[in-house]
């Protein structure tokens, strides 16, 4: 996998939005935070357009994305929000100049297809982490390991015990995202690739049946056959109908992968929750689960 440079005082940060639209005043305090961190912000020329829900047309999108990965003078793009609509224009981007000069591309929930594509087809690691949507209302250990990781601090995390978790030990490269977003790109393209991985999942608004649906595809399609761990993240906020599933989406996730023999750990802080540590996709880690979990990113 190959690494993009990490930054220094005065790079140049892009921000687009390939998906939901975004205003000024939703992003305004990310600006002043990532200009307090020592860098210089460049906004995609087309960033507060609107077309219903997107940000703008899907040229309009593209363009702004393309423009940010062919430039050499950015050396990171933050996607300023989720939603969706990511999924519309990947097929329209060029990246011959982005594999010659890679950059940190950072976001998370719909940005997950990036990652994906990203990793396990141009293998060059990326940045599942908070996006400046969310910067007013992150908290500080969310903001402050985004700047650490992408100054080049070495990142690793101790996770407390859950009652779903599986022991065992783990080397590989972490690999995932949004699980809906995984879901949606099977058998594309586009989709993941698992053999030999640890994987990251997360989820956030989703029927309970919904989870165990999605799941179960991982497990049909061969996908947690030759794991080598899974780490879950948040699973919050999710609905169930009038006639109840009768299992969290944690309870869903363990009875589907309780049989399998490599480790798991449940309710690491990634996702569509406070903190939402960063992951760098595609880094080899090493995944230790006995009555806590420690995760270490290697060099």
């Amino acid at each position: 996998m190959i690494t993009p440079a990490f930054l220094k005082k005065g790079n140049k940060i892009g921000i687009v939005a390939p998906a939901r639209k975004i205003s000024l005043q939703e992003i305004t305090p990310a600006i002043k935070i990532i200009e307090s961190w020592g860098f210089d912000v460049v906004l995609g020329k087309n960033l507060f357009k609107s077309k219903n829900q997107f940000a703008g047309t899907d040229k309009e999108r593209t363009d702004d994305m393309q423009e940010m990965l062919d430039n050499k003078e950015i050396k990171a793009i933050f996607c300023a929000r989720g939603g969706y609509g990511t999924i519309q224009i990947l097929e329209y981007f060029n990246f011959d100049k982005f594999i010659k000069s890679p950059k940190w591309l950072i976001g998370y929930s719909d940005i997950t297809v990036l990652h994906s594509y990203i990793n396990s087809v141009l293998k060059i690691e990326t940045l599942h982490a908070s996006m400046p949507i969310n910067f007013a209302n992150n908290n500080n250990k969310s903001l402050e390991l985004l700047k650490s990781t992408l100054t080049g601090n070495k990142l690793s995390y101790k996770v407390n015990a859950h009652k779903f978790n599986k022991s065992g030990t783990a080397i590989a490269e972490i690999v995932g995202g949004n699980l809906s977003v995984l879901y949606s790109i099977a058998g594309t393209k586009y989709d993941i690739e698992t053999n030999n991985k640890i994987l990251f999942i997360e989820d956030l608004d989703e029927y309970l049946y919904h989870i165990d649906r999605m799941m179960m595809n991982l497990k049909l399609s061969g996908k947690l056959n030759n794991l080598k761990g899974l780490i879950i993240g948040g699973m919050n906020d999710m609905n169930d109908n009038k006639i109840p599933y009768g299992k969290s989406a944690y309870q869903i996730v363990y009875d589907i992968i309780k049989d399998y023999n490599f480790p798991v750990c449940f309710d690491f802080k990634a996702g569509h929750i406070e903190p939402n540590l960063p992951i760098i996709l595609g880094r080899k880690i090493s995944l230790n689960i006995n009555k806590n979990v420690i995760i270490e990113f290697m060099n």
